[in-house]
């Protein structure tokens, strides 16, 4: 069969797109035996009559046109690419021909059926095992490309035998050499250097179908993504699949690089990378049409500047499809088996699904089973639909796979006669429009705004000249009152002078009458001497007063020696009283040598034992009482240790009492003391009763001696293993006082003890929110970086006893949501110790991790946090039964955990 034309655009030349259309032909084959057949050879022109053109079919992949829609006819392309032999296929036939034989100068090859006969095929074009990418690019896919960037749909298919070069012809990136770039590398290298990143956008969706499941190489998580189909055009969308704008060609290859690494593969005999999906790339350009306008707008002459700017600009979007069919195989030859074999079945429905498809549409069929496959779903608008459509068919030279090259080429023969309807996908861009309009109306916002400042500027203009016309009013009323002012003044000094004439008249008449006053005063004066001896007979009497008073002062100083006498006897009995003190202070003072000295040998008695063998010391300060009482035997009866018989002749309130003495030894000695005492529960209540516990919080807050933290720390310890005890602790802020001692401390005993302390308490189901809300679980991870085994073994025990009370509250169902281990960030910790080599610490994580698997909320935490590896090797490797049995419980009865394993292929 003749081509369809020297320029190879589908059926058509690129700019008779949207003129008049060209007759298509029809592949047939051609028997080449000149003994049985002649060559049958039809021309173009013969054969588009016979035929006809198929503009509406009913059963085409992408559903029939409307009469008003135009569109421009275009059959399916279809080229042949020959592989060259392989290493293996040239030792294996090296006595036998290749079974096909290439004629590109006729675009033709022949097909050997055995050493004499050959059957003959034409097709669009033929490429010869030594044709390179870009001579494949330009002849397959380039006409592809530029109809889309004109606006039209377009698809690049490759198909064939598994193992003949797809994948290669497609989606080679080409990173060691340029030339070996395939076709969706160079298809985007010319859509980016003809589009305009300021008016145009290329985005892009990478896909695979797998198992009849389409998934999203660009987010693997989107594993299941739906098919819609809009019912009145028939269009085919992806709604759920990741859509990436490409700036340049550098993130479109590393897009690729990413969906390849995801993409399913497997080694099977007839290719050592078969793929096991199909792969789709989608891009999507969107250009935008300068200088051309819509008719019925281009016809009103009259339209203003206003009504321009408001008609939408015309986009045209054209999508580009790509895809990598997976290689059709024979299961004898695959050697394929197990899951590898369920892919295979998969693939090969899947093609059969198409190639139905592409029967029913060369055959006119009126049924198309579009939906016996997603594949032939996806391909509505490729095969009889409204994109232009070039097929790469890909087969090898060996003859012993003359059955699939045979079968490969006879899908090629029928996509032939496979027609489309090609139609211009351009449309009003309403987006654009709208951002044109807002920019439009932000500006006559902003003049609004300019306009209104004017206006508030005149404004404030005329109020500024009303308020100096008011000051300049004021002014000249100020300067008339204080005319006025003047004039009152001068009035009232004139009449200030009057009256200082009349009053100096009147001052020279009081003279006169003065001297007749003078007269009556000397009377006055007789009369005065008279009252002055009357007031000297009072003095006298008053001085006789005097001296009773003075008779009666000495007869007060009499009663004050009285009681000056009284005063030195209180004093004597003072002195008694010192007396009496100095006494009870030695007593204090021998019972204080009697305690250093039960101290220091109950401390010599501890190292004795620490350094007596490997044994482990039960339980260090919790039972070191137990360790000392039997060295500290009485000398006299041996009957009671000395620690319980100062208990008991002293008194607990007097030990107790001496936590707050001066001097630094006596508490570090106290301390101790107080902490064998509690080592043993019949004292734990005694001491709590009597203040223990808020002293030696107390101790913890006030004191920056190492030793007396150490020792008060495990003397807490020991009395929160009491659940009474615990509540009381944690009342009187015992959590934030340990938190802050094991902040500060260095020494890791120190920590042992407060993590120990600490533990106990996580153990206590009704504290679990307080003990957390005031800092307990970071003070527990705080403490972690000491790295001392013992200190990591009590962190370890505390959080498997804070996982097993939330583990127990979610059983109830007082507990929702996550683990507030889990929120507190203890996570990473407990997955990189639970494998440690010491034992207490591995076994108390192994027991957290089963507490924390066992509520379904904090399974998917735990899979992205590592620890569902941790869980499957403690249920196949635990040392303990019982952990091991209840970490398979867990694993197999979570479906979270369930669903993981399956993804990963794990056989559980």
């Amino acid at each position: 069969m003749a081509s369809g034309g020297g320029n190879y655009r589908n059926g058509t030349h690129r700019n008779s797109l949207k003129g008049t259309t060209t007759a298509t032909d029809r592949p047939h084959s051609v028997n080449s035996n000149p003994s049985k057949h002649a060559l049958k050879n039809k021309s173009l022109s013969s054969l588009g009559a016979s035929s006809g053109l198929r503009k509406s079919s009913p059963g085409s992949l992408g559903g029939g046109t409307t009469k008003d829609e135009a569109g421009v006819p275009g059959r399916v392309r279809v080229a042949v690419r020959l592989r060259p032999r392989n290493a293996e296929e040239s030792v294996a036939d090296a006595d036998f021909a290749d079974c096909v034989e290439l004629q590109p100068e006729l675009k033709r090859l022949k097909l050997r059926k055995n050493n004499w006969d050959t059957d003959t095929y034409e097709f669009d074009e033929i490429l010869t095992e030594f044709a390179s990418q870009k001579r494949v690019y330009e002849v397959v896919a380039k006409p592809v490309v530029e109809s889309v960037l004109d606006g039209y749909n377009g698809t690049v298919m490759a198909y064939g035998q598994t193992g003949t070069g797809k994948t290669y012809t497609l989606g080679r990136l080409g990173e060691e050499d340029a030339a070996d770039r395939g076709i969706m590398v160079r298809a985007m290298e010319d859509i980016l250097a003809d589009v305009l990143p300021e008016d145009d956008s290329v985005s892009v969706s990478y896909l695979q179908l797998y198992m009849e499941t389409l998934q999203d190489l660009l987010d693997p998580v989107n594993d299941n993504i739906s098919i819609v189909e809009d019912p009145k055009s028939g269009d085919v969308s992806l709604p759920g699949a990741t859509l990436v704008e490409i700036r340049d060609q550098q993130s479109f290859l590393e897009l690729l690089r990413l969906g390849e690494a995801h993409r399913y593969a497997a080694n099977t005999k007839l290719n050592a990378e078969s793929s096991r999906s199909h792969a789709i790339l989608m891009v999507h350009v969107k250009r935008s049409v300068k200088g051309r306008e819509p008719a019925h707008l281009s016809e009103n002459s009259n339209s203003t500047n206003m009504a321009k700017s408001r008609r939408p600009p015309l986009v045209r979007k054209g999508k580009l499809v790509v895809v990598d069919l997976a290689g059709s195989e024979r299961i004898d030859k695959s050697g394929s088996e197990g899951h590898s074999l369920e892919e295979a079945k998969s693939i090969n429905l899947s093609l059969s699904a198409l190639g139905k498809c592409i029967n029913a549409l060369a055959e006119n069929s009126a049924h198309v089973p579009v939906r016996d496959s997603k594949l032939t779903r996806l391909l509505q608008d490729s095969f009889g639909g409204t994109a232009r459509t070039s097929l790469v068919i890909t087969i090898g030279p060996s003859p012993r796979h003359r059955g699939e090259t045979a079968s490969t080429i006879m899908f090629g023969q029928r996509a032939m006669k496979v027609e489309n309807m090609l139609k211009l996908k351009e449309e009003f861009d309403y987006k654009s429009l709208a951002r044109r309009l807002g920019i439009q109306l932000d500006k006559l916002i902003m003049d609004h705004e300019r306009k209104q400042k004017a206006f508030e500027y005149e404004i404030e203009r005329i109020t500024t000249d009303a308020q100096n016309q008011i000051s300049e009013a004021e002014r000249n009323y100020a300067d008339a009152l204080e005319k006025e002012r003047l004039k009152y003044q001068e009035n009232y000094m004139e009449s200030i002078k009057k009256l200082e004439e009349k009053w100096m008249m009147n001052q020279q008449k009081q003279d006169g009458e003065r001297k007749e006053h003078m007269v009556s005063t000397a009377e006055k004066v007789v009369e005065l001497k008279k009252l002055l001896s009357k007031e000297t007979s009072l003095r006298k009497a008053a001085e006789e007063e005097v001296n009773n008073l003075k008779s009666q002062l000495a007869q007060l100083k009499m009663s004050e020696e009285s009681a000056n006498s009284e005063i030195l006897k209180l004093r004597k009995m003072l002195e008694d009283e010192a007396y009496k003190r100095e006494k009870l202070e030695g007593e204090i003072s021998m019972l204080q040598t009697q305690l250093l000295q039960i101290s220091f040998e109950a401390d010599e008695t501890r190292r004795k034992l620490d350094g007596g063998g490997p044994g482990k010391v039960p339980g260090g300060l919790d039972s070191l009482i137990s360790q000392v009482s039997p060295q500290l035997k009485d000398s006299g009866n041996g009957e009671k240790a000395s620690i319980a018989k100062l208990f008991e002749h002293v008194g607990l309130q007097k030990i107790l009492s001496l936590l707050e003495a001066e001097d630094a030894d006596v508490r570090i000695h106290a301390v101790k003391v107080v902490a064998n005492l509690a080592a043993e529960e019949t004292n734990q209540q005694k001491i709590v009763e009597a203040g223990g516990l808020m002293s030696l919080l107390m101790l913890l807050a006030s004191s920056e001696d190492e030793t007396i933290h150490r020792v008060a720390a495990g003397a807490i310890a020991n009395l929160a293993m009491n659940e009474t005890n615990q509540e009381l602790i944690m009342s009187q802020g015992g959590i934030s006082l340990l938190s802050m001692t094991a902040a500060n401390a260095e020494d890791p005993q120190t920590l042992r003890m407060v993590a120990g302390a600490i533990a106990n308490l996580c153990g206590n189901d009704k504290l679990q929110t307080k003990l957390r809300g005031e800092g307990g679980i970071k003070a527990l991870l705080g403490m972690v970086k000491c790295g001392h085994p013992d200190v990591l073994a009590q962190v370890a025990r505390g959080i498997a006893n804070f996982a097993k009370c939330e583990s127990r509250a979610a059983n109830q169902g007082s507990k929702t949501g996550r683990s507030l281990l889990i929120e507190d960030g203890a996570l990473p910790w407990i997955v990189q110790n639970a494998n440690n080599d010491a034992s207490p610490i591995r076994r108390h994580i192994e027991l957290a991790l089963c507490h924390l698997a066992q509520h379904e909320v904090n399974a998917k935490d735990m899979i992205s946090g590592g620890a569902l590896w941790e869980m499957v090797r403690i249920s196949q490797d635990c040392s303990r039964e019982d952990i091991r049995t209840l970490a398979h419980r867990i694993l197999t009865s979570s479906p979270t955990f369930l669903a993981e394993l399956r993804r990963l292929r794990i056989e559980y």
